[in-house]
């Protein structure tokens, strides 16, 4: 059976979040609930963590992943922001959003879209990833858990197959999980446009 580490947020969770953390460092990758279904995360810098998710996946190279940030200020280091964005991103984070931003040079090159230089931003308001993020430090990588062949997020990881699962470092255990994927908005110039409408309403 796979690893598991519960996660809630009524709980003290010091060595479990420092056990996550060490799963990190060693390139791991571990499925964890959401505000919008399971996602797959792992550190950003860490190739062998994400050709992992890119296998369980069956992705090709030119899949964009999402940094899963804390805060507005945390984006402002990884995503070009202007006036326009920023207020709208204070106003729809945290929540099911994913955010479509010209990357800054601090995001690794393993994640950024190579034509445009774009990455996903998110910030989640489920605990599993907040504290999971405050841990290491930084924002965490993260991908929809969708399996191929299926177009909905997984929202119970116990009905997953082994092959899938052997790919999966640990599976985390927290306060809820949504079951809707995140809405999708692109925003690198005006007008804005929502790419996939999906949890999260959004007025632009």
């Amino acid at each position: 059976m796979k690893k598991l580490i519960e996660l809630y947020s009524y709980g003290n969770n010091v060595a479990e979040l420092k056990e996550i953390a060490n799963i990190l460092d060693n390139d791991g990758v571990f499925a964890v609930p959401t505000d919008s279904g399971y996602a797959l995360a792992c550190r950003m810098k860490s190739k062998k963590a994400i050709d992992k998710i890119i296998k369980i996946r069956e992705l090709d190279g030119k899949h964009n992943f999402t940094l899963s940030c804390k805060d507005l200020s945390e984006i402002s280091e990884y995503a070009k922001v202007d006036n326009t964005a920023y207020r709208i991103l204070k106003r729809y984070t945290p929540g099911p959003f994913t955010f479509i931003l010209n990357a800054t040079k601090k995001v690794s090159s393993l994640l950024v879209s190579k034509s445009k230089n774009t990455v996903g931003i998110r910030v989640s308001e489920h605990y599993a990833l907040q504290a999971i993020s405050a841990e290491i430090g930084e924002p965490l990588v993260i991908g929809s858990f969708i399996l191929p062949g299926q177009d909905h997020v997984v929202t119970d990881c116990s009905v997953i197959d082994d092959e899938v699962m052997n790919y999966i470092d640990v599976v985390i255990e927290s306060d809820y999980c949504g079951y809707e994927s995140t809405t999708v908005v692109e925003m690198l110039e005006l007008p804005y446009q929502i790419l996939r409408q999906g949890a999260g309403e959004i007025d632009l």
